[in-house]
């Protein structure tokens, strides 16, 4: 049993299908590894075991009768601590939100409990999802899997993690800057961010409603997909048949290669050139409008995000992260003025940047340009807690400002990712490309 803990989330539901794997002994393996994990209070903020086992028993019973609801119908997974979880104390990581226990369940998490998927709990985050490292002070900061003295990338800290640590089958997180994608990278995971305003956002807790996405952190691009289509309600994507042969990819080269480590540099030559021999095309690209989004990002996040939390945070600013506190209060230094330049600019900008990439299946770039920081080094460094967060964040959030999905897949070096970059609203389409991608990049 404790080779399941390991199982892609759709290995485990035809495991479930097939008679092979009970739901009920699936969830309790699961509890009982969280429970008896080192650090599982690094990772977990609660476990719900009484809805766990509760869930399973009624997905043992569906899958006894021939009536599944769903290919993931029995699968444990874990879920953020800013999705609202009827009854169970949803704080987003911050000691402002202590005690708030919602009336019930967010959309995403109501429509996958539907199709049903076991809720093992509440992960780890970033406090109020305002930072892409994952340290947090006021509650506590998830491991990296690849190195115990770094952070494991947020906001979804705790949900990679999870996943990583083996403690469950796929962990939903947020993705506003690229908090999916950062703890997916650095914990050799698949991260999918989705297109801003596909799936539902109503019961997640905000920070710029404007940016926020809900994804999947998952062992596979199979997974991701499944569960896109299980949160929103839809069938998900075919990726039988998908192949890279013959694919036209670009390679960005504004802005996404600046200032990179040698790590990451070297993964993503190794990718591009897997990708290659798999029969990709690839040609690399300068997107000037990507320049010019850039420096729209303090305004347009700050902004939103101290709107938004201002009241509440200047009630007990005390109660905060000083680093996250100060990176809020930035949005007091813009107009509303400002605020309403930056966005026509940035309309404008994502107009030009559609029209460059037209012909292409995808755009390449690393997730990130770094590996995962050092934990002491954050606490004691105030200049590189700030740098490390901005690098980290770089070039995940090409994709949030302009509005577009994107995918990143783990390339085998420990902690770099390669991440897809593809239209709005065409996951189907990029989850495809990321399933023979996947398939390149082991090979």
């Amino acid at each position: 049993m404790q080779e399941w803990l390991k199982m892609t989330a759709a290995a485990l539901g035809h495991g479930i299908e097939s008679g092979a794997i009970d739901p009920v002994t699936l969830c309790q393996t699961y509890l009982d590894a969280i429970d008896a994990h080192p650090v599982k209070d690094r990772i977990y903020v609660r476990v719900t075991h009484d809805r766990a086992l509760a869930e399973a028993k009624a997905a043992a019973e569906r899958a006894q009768a021939g009536h599944r609801l769903s290919p993931l119908d029995g699968v444990p997974i874990s879920w953020k601590d800013l999705f609202d979880t009827a009854g169970v104390a949803t704080e987003a990581g911050s000691k402002l939100l202590q005690g708030r226990v919602p009336e019930r369940d967010a959309t995403v998490l109501a429509n996958a409990t539907a199709a049903g998927l076991v809720c093992l709990g509440k992960t780890h985050m970033s406090e109020l999802a305002f930072s892409g490292l994952g340290h947090n002070p006021s509650t506590a900061t998830p491991p990296c899997v690849n190195d115990e003295d770094a952070v494991s990338g947020g906001s979804s800290s705790g949900a990679a993690a999870s996943v990583a640590f083996d403690l469950a089958a796929a962990g939903i997180g947020s993705d506003t800057g690229g908090s999916v994608r950062i703890p997916a990278a650095w914990n050799d995971l698949v991260g999918l961010k989705t297109t801003s305003g596909r799936l539902s956002l109503e019961g997640v807790v905000p920070l710029a409603l404007k940016f926020d996405t809900v994804g999947a952190l998952t062992r596979s691009v199979e997974d991701a997909g499944l569960l896109m289509a299980l949160m929103e309600g839809r069938k998900a994507a075919d990726l039988r048949g998908a192949s890279m042969q013959g694919r036209r990819l670009a390679v960005l080269c504004t802005v996404a290669q600046d200032d990179m480590r040698d790590e990451p540099a070297d993964a993503f030559a190794t990718a591009l050139e897997k990708l290659k021999d798999a029969g990709a095309r690839i040609d690399w690209i300068e997107v000037p409008e990507v320049s010019d989004v850039m420096p729209l990002a303090g305004c347009l996040y700050t902004t939103e995000a101290y709107g938004l939390w201002r009241d509440v945070i200047e009630k007990r600013p005390d109660a905060m992260y000083h680093e996250i506190l100060e990176r809020f209060r930035l949005g007091k230094t813009h107009s509303g003025a400002d605020y309403v330049s930056a966005w026509a600019r940035l309309e404008s900008a994502r107009l030009g940047y559609d029209t460059a990439v037209a012909g292409y299946d995808a755009v390449l770039l690393p997730t990130a340009p770094i590996l995962p920081p050092n934990l002491a080094r954050l606490d004691e460094d105030h200049d590189y807690y700030l740098s490390e967060n901005l690098l980290a964040l770089r070039n995940t959030r090409i994709a949030n400002m302009l509005g577009l999905c994107a995918l990143t897949l783990p390339t085998g070096a420990p902690s770099c990712g390669l991440m897809l970059m593809a239209p709005p609203l065409m996951e189907e389409k990029l989850l495809r490309l990321g399933a023979a991608a996947e398939q390149a990049l082991k090979d």
